[in-house]
């Protein structure tokens, strides 16, 4: 079994390639976040200091901790508007034709991340960067430590359907054997027995648990095999549409993104996860092992 879309991931060769060239298309983003555990939750903490240590040459940063999310809504990273996405990404010089490959210094859910953002804004050509950071620095590859300001450009944002989920959406699709909703959470979050929970322990009723890290190697995602082994269980072949889900809408596009390496199509993020979720006591949630 292979890919349905290896284009989705960029060999670190390719950048390079594209590095030596100046590729005036090549756009490389360093989408580094941090989580500080502080239960029952997290304290985040941007990357841009990291970034200015050290980054892949000719990278600039997409700060998921600023503009890249929507400082008004309640729940931290909540998508911003088409609006103020296409201002940032233009910003930050991606335009309707750049190549766009992502990679984090910390995990590789902040690129993927970005990438789900970028790919519901109509932008096709992006990538990750196979191997990650990681393996980047493993294999000796070049660093730098000047930041890399893009020139401004004039990328239109066009919203692609289907690909977020809402609260009302994830909470019709229970008891609905047409919709296979995935929690990405680790399985003691997702059990509810772990130390850090988002207001109230458990899992979304009828939710499967697929941990995001069983489709990785590190920051490389496993092969089509062994990520058609790990989301198989939760019955995806057998659904019309898949909704993934986690804390924040973060980790839960590792699975989306794996997903569509596959070839699944009707995949959607659900934006507000169980921060939205088990903080409205109306919404029900069940607790152990089984979905």
């Amino acid at each position: 079994m292979k890919y349905a879309h290896p284009e989705y991931l960029t060999p670190a060769e390719d950048v390079i390639d594209g590095i030596e060239r100046r590729d005036r298309r090549m756009r490389i983003f360093d989408t580094t976040v941090y989580l500080h555990p502080d239960p029952p939750r997290y304290r985040i903490e941007s990357g841009r200091e990291n970034y200015l240590k050290g980054h892949i040459p000719t990278a600039g940063l997409l700060d998921l901790t600023r503009g890249m999310s929507d400082a008004s809504a309640k729940f931290p990273f909540t998508l911003p508007n088409p609006a103020q996405l296409q201002h940032e990404f233009r910003k930050y010089g991606i335009d309707d034709d750049s190549l766009v490959v992502l990679y984090s210094t910390t995990h590789i859910m902040w690129a993927t991340r970005l990438w789900w953002m970028l790919h519901w804004a109509g932008h096709r050509n992006v990538t990750l960067l196979d191997g990650g950071y990681t393996q980047w620095i493993a294999d000796g590859r070049p660093i730098d430590d000047e930041p890399t300001p893009y020139p401004t450009s004039s990328m239109t944002v066009r919203p692609q359907p289907g690909l977020w989920a809402t609260r009302d959406e994830v909470r019709a699709s229970i008891g609905d054997g047409s919709v296979c909703v995935i929690n990405a959470l680790a399985p003691d979050v997702y059990a509810g027995t772990a130390a850090t929970n988002y207001g109230r322990p458990g899992h979304i009723p009828g939710s499967h648990n697929v941990y995001f890290g069983s489709v990785l190697n590190g920051q490389t995602f496993k092969s089509a095999d062994e990520i058609a082994d790990a989301l198989d269980p939760a019955g995806v072949r057998r659904a019309d549409r898949i909704i993934t889900y986690c804390g924040g809408g973060i980790s839960a596009t590792v699975d989306a993104f794996a997903l569509k390496l596959l070839g699944y199509d009707n995949v959607a993020v659900y934006d507000g996860s169980m921060a939205e979720w088990a903080g409205d006591p109306s919404m029900p949630l069940t607790t152990g092992s089984a979905p």
